[in-house]
């Protein structure tokens, strides 16, 4: 999956499909479920005090969140093959290997895309991560700088920049 500046994210039918499959789950049978928890806690009495009725909504809120989020992102997706970085740039989409502080026999491999394409094959970064963001737009050979969670700045050189082929 690659994500571009006019926010469309690029997917592969697999990828699609499998969102559009989650989609449909939490639109039908996931709602109809939820909505039976909800009134089963409710007829158990005071509101206040139950625990199941309060839980169940909360569920039903992460849920429709993810209805949006699911939404918002196949409404954007373009099915395929992303667009070939054209100027060797890392970009989202991409299968990066990088080396820590200069040192080519500390490195680490992992594909700059978002949650929804991370897979067991291989480590997945965001490109909004501290280490993503910090890649992006740094070619092969370059060194890119990012920030630790305890603010002090780190030093990657980028080894291997190729697009992700799946």
């Amino acid at each position: 999956m690659t994500q571009t500046s006019e926010n469309v994210t690029w997917l592969t039918q697999e990828a699609y499909n499998k969102l559009k499959v989650e989609l449909e789950h939490l639109t039908g049978p996931a709602r109809t479920e939820i909505a039976a928890k909800i009134a089963a806690a409710r007829e158990e009495g005071d509101l206040r005090e139950n625990g199941g009725y309060h839980a169940a909504k909360e569920e039903q809120g992460k849920q429709e969140l993810r209805v949006r989020q699911l939404t918002q992102l196949l409404e954007n997706a373009k099915v395929g093959e992303a667009p070939a970085s054209t100027d060797g740039a890392v970009a989202p989409g991409m299968v990066v290997t990088i080396a820590f502080d200069g040192d080519e026999d500390d490195t680490l491999t992992f594909l700059l895309a978002s949650r929804e394409y991370a897979s067991a094959d291989i480590e997945t970064y965001s490109p909004q991560s501290p280490l993503g963001s910090g890649v992006i737009g740094h070619k092969v050979g370059e060194d890119a700088e990012y920030e630790l969670p305890n603010g002090r700045k780190a030093s990657v050189r980028i080894l291997k920049a190729d697009p992700y082929s799946g």
